[in-house]
């Protein structure tokens, strides 16, 4: 954080005076957005393990009400385990479909390729909630510190 100052009942921060405090509160939130995701290689595996998981592949003809297409970790990990099975026949649940919430389904799978494919996507929504948790914690801590009584937040 840059120097702060209160100047006729407005907040002085980062070189900009006269800021209110809802664009205090956005200047800050913007310094954790870059702070957070300038971490590179986490974020970058994030997106990549989400956009691995898009059904964007064509694929063999499918039972009617089927979702349509395969993922390239759906793909990659049936090539590597093929068909390998859990031990003692245990099912594992899986999420299918999801890219609006009103669509996810889960379905029971007993092959470790098809469980590993359709789990990639959901670390990488994982590390995505857990980057949008942490910017919006840091965010008002900070703003709390600096802001007046009547101007904070919680």
């Amino acid at each position: 954080m840059d120097t702060v100052e209160e100047l006729n009942g407005t907040y002085f921060y980062a070189g900009k005076s006269n800021l209110t405090a809802s664009e205090l509160f956005f200047m800050i939130f913007c310094e954790n957005v870059v702070s957070q995701l300038g971490l590179g290689v986490v974020d970058f595996g994030a997106v990549v393990a989400l956009f691995s998981g898009v059904n964007n592949l064509t694929t063999r003809t499918k039972p009617q009400g089927a979702i349509k297409g395969t993922s390239y970790s759906s793909k990659a990990a049936r090539k590597i385990f093929k068909q390998a099975k859990f031990p003692f026949n245990i099912r594992l649940p899986t999420f299918i479909g999801g890219y609006t919430p009103s669509t996810i389904k889960i379905r029971m799978v007993a092959r470790i390729g098809t469980f590993v494919g359709r789990t990639v996507p959901v670390f990488g929504w994982l590390i995505l909630a857990s980057d949008v948790s942490q910017i919006t914690y840091r965010s008002i801590r900070d703003y709390n510190i600096i802001a007046r009584n009547k101007d904070k937040l919680w």
